[in-house]
């Protein structure tokens, strides 16, 4: 199988949900309610705590991380032919969103060091790249307004988010943070998510929360909140007439979702402790593996390490990594690669990108390992067995 073909059952797969408290319970008490659609209890219980968990004041739920990107974006302010900074090593969703609301994406490379958006390099577009008229800020090349930054943490670590917040208010910019990956990661003590004028949560599958899909936008702005809301619920002025005054979206969570993610977030903290014992384990057991990069931990970071990913040896070539990963799913290991650079994305080959050099090597070197909630010690030392035997052989 190629590795870009659809992947096949994994005797242990890289990131499923474990249902191991109230999630049948709540589920039986939407049925025997009738509440299955986009309202209910649990919508409006999943949206408190969620800011209880993040310590914002407001969340809007979703029924999708993109979507909470999209409406997060539209909030903010974003206009068609206006630019958005946005990293460029992250799956393809944020970049997506910034194209539904007609704007461009400018590709920002990753820092060797975090994976993350590469500060230094937004620093310097901002003051060498751009230009202030009439109290807006332009991209010299392009002539377009410059509006937005859409950090991306991945993979459950942090971005440099004070610093590139305090770059946004110096530049009259917003800020977006994509924190989809990084549900429980403190940055500076502070949930990330929260440091900018939105954040975005989502709920996949695959995440350390799932509502079998979902997404959550939250906010320290009531205003935003307000106009989030309304977006996402059709834009609807009066239920009676069915007025409505803008093109709104159909972008609202069922309480069905919502009650899963209410016995999920209930389980946030011993997910937590599992999934950083998984790091810690990973981390103890490949170490003297000569050339091998362990993941990273930001500056002032509590990270979840989401997926835990390692980097192959310097000048590892793609087809190396490959046969590593090819190997691992011949034997039942769901280990992936990152996400391709946006910048290689066909329909993003035409974007300005700042770097990109780093964000490659990421991906030619990059491979995450099976990390799910529910991984067990048995489990984990099969993956590390595997990987051990595929890294030597590749070498």
């Amino acid at each position: 199988m190629a590795i870009g073909q659809a992947s096949t059952f994994s005797e242990i797969p890289l990131s499923v949900p474990l249902f191991q408290g109230n999630e049948w319970k709540y589920l039986k008490e939407c049925l025997d309610a009738g509440w299955v659609s986009s309202a209910g209890s649990f919508v409006d219980r999943f949206e408190r705590e969620i800011t209880s968990a993040v310590e914002a004041p407001y969340a809007v739920a979703t029924v999708n991380g993109t979507a909470a990107l999209h409406i997060a974006l539209k909030t903010t302010g974003l206009e068609p032919e206006e630019e958005v900074l946005v990293s460029d090593l992250t799956f393809i969703a944020p970049v997506n969103a910034i194209r539904y609301c007609g704007a461009h994406p400018v590709l920002v490379d990753s820092d060797p060091s975090s994976w993350q958006m590469d500060t230094e390099r937004l620093e310097q577009f901002l003051q060498e790249g751009c230009v202030f008229k009439e109290g807006k800020l332009f991209n010299r090349k392009t002539l377009r307004r410059v509006r937005t930054i859409l950090p991306v943490h991945i993979l459950g670590l942090t971005c440099e988010i004070d610093r590139i917040a305090a770059l946004a208010s110096q530049f009259r910019l917003s800020v977006v943070e994509d924190a989809a990956e990084a549900l429980g990661v403190r940055y500076q003590d502070r949930h990330v998510g929260t440091f900018g004028d939105v954040g975005v949560l989502s709920f996949n599958g695959n995440k350390v929360v799932t509502a079998g899909g979902g997404g959550m936008l939250v906010t320290r702005h009531k205003e935003l909140a307000r106009c989030a809301r309304y977006l996402t619920t059709q834009a609807k002025d009066d239920d009676f007439e069915s007025i409505h005054h803008e093109i709104g979206y159909n972008y609202r969570l069922t309480n069905l979702q919502a009650a899963l993610g209410v016995a999920q977030l209930e389980q946030l903290p011993a997910f937590l402790v599992k999934k950083r014992w998984i790091a810690q384990s990973y981390a103890d057991r490949l170490k003297d593996l000569e050339g091998l990069t362990l993941m990273p931990v930001p500056s002032h970071t509590e990270p979840t390490f989401w997926l835990y990913t390692v980097l192959l040896p310097e000048g590892t070539a793609l087809s190396q990594r490959n046969r590593i990963l090819m190997g691992m799913r011949e034997q039942g290991i769901g280990a992936r690669p990152l996400w391709h650079p946006i910048h290689g994305q066909p329909p993003y080959q035409k974007c300005e990108v700042l770097g990109g050099e780093i964000a490659t090597d990421l991906y030619h070197r990059g491979i995450s390992l099976p990390s799910s909630v529910g991984l067990s010690e048995e489990e984990l030392t099969r993956c590390v067995e595997v990987f051990r035997q595929e890294f030597r052989v590749s070498g």
